[in-house]
């Protein structure tokens, strides 16, 4: 009973950290948007307006991330009787899908831009980009802790860590534009940033993709799980086992479990959750079955 508080009480703690973390990143990375599209217009550079829409995307993925973690806050009721858990799973794939539009949108400018080179302030692109760096940085150190725990934070980190890069690719092309005036540099570098970015985020929604059709969680393996219901003492044999995520933190599991000795169903119960909790699965419904008793109404065995 102990340790289960205690776990609770990490998690409060986790929540109300993670929760500054979207605020804090939700209003640095909004005010950065703001100054970079002004500075795109000042300078007429097409690669600060196409970073500041690009993290006003980000913004968008933080506000959809963090809405997500409170629905899951919401309490279950009689028409949705797991709450709005679910809806983590379905941000998380909203998310990756914004990255990819996003990664789209880039690709698509720099082909542009390939074509048809324009000059650009090289100067004004350090200054404000370099801002970007620091700032994306940050953001993405403050979802770093967390980011293994919960699809969406990770999608938030992967959303910061990639821009993080972006705002370093924008730097050096600044830079480059400088001091040589080869402006196709800026093209060049969207286009690199374009496939970093389709790498991260091809993780993420492979696995938001297979918790929405209810898919055994990454990192949990269902012949392990089975194993350890079937080495559980009292335990003879188990059938129609299920595992699925209710949201992107919580796993649940339904399984037949056989025994030879009903008086024992308790214990045997009792043991099978302590077991699976070790296996990080915290919502376990077990259907308990007497292999070749003869029962009666009051579950005796004969």
């Amino acid at each position: 009973m102990d340790s289960h508080h205690h776990h609770h009480h990490e998690h409060n703690h986790r929540l109300t950290s993670l929760n500054k973390a979207f605020v804090a990143g939700i209003v640095l990375n909004l005010s950065f948007v703001i100054i970079e599209f002004g500075a795109g217009f000042y300078y007429h550079s097409l690669g600060l307006l196409s970073d500041a829409g690009h993290n006003l995307g980000d913004v968008a993925s933080l506000v959809l991330a963090m809405l997500a973690f409170r629905l899951e806050k919401v309490r279950p009721n009689s028409r949705y009787t797991y709450g709005y858990r679910k809806s983590t799973v379905l941000v998380s794939l909203l998310n990756a899908v914004i990255l990819l539009v996003a990664v789209g949108v880039i690709i698509a400018e720099s082909v542009e831009k390939l074509i048809h080179p324009a000059p650009v302030a090289g100067s004004a692109i350090v200054w404000t980009a370099g801002a970007g760096v620091v700032i994306n940085a940050l953001t993405a150190w403050l979802f770093m802790k967390d980011k293994d725990k919960d699809l969406n934070v990770k999608g938030a980190y992967l959303h910061m860590a990639a821009d993080t890069l972006v705002s370093v690719g924008v730097v050096v092309s600044g830079f480059i534009i400088m001091y040589t005036g080869w402006y196709i540099v800026d093209p060049v570098i969207g286009l690199l940033i374009a496939v970093v970015i389709i790498v991260s985020t091809w993780g993420l929604l492979h696995d938001s993709l297979r918790l929405s059709l209810d898919g055994v969680p990454v990192g949990i393996d269902s012949g392990k799980v089975k194993q350890t219901i079937l080495e559980t003492p009292g335990v003879t044999d188990c059938h129609h086992l299920h595992i699925w995520a209710l949201s992107t933190t919580e796993t649940a599991l339904t399984v037949h479990v056989v025994i030879d000795d009903m008086r024992q169903m308790e214990e045997v119960k009792h043991r099978l959750k302590h077991r699976l909790e070790e296996e990080e699965i915290h919502h376990v419904t077990l259907e308990v079955e007497c292999k070749g008793c003869l029962c009666d109404s009051a579950n005796t065995c004969l």
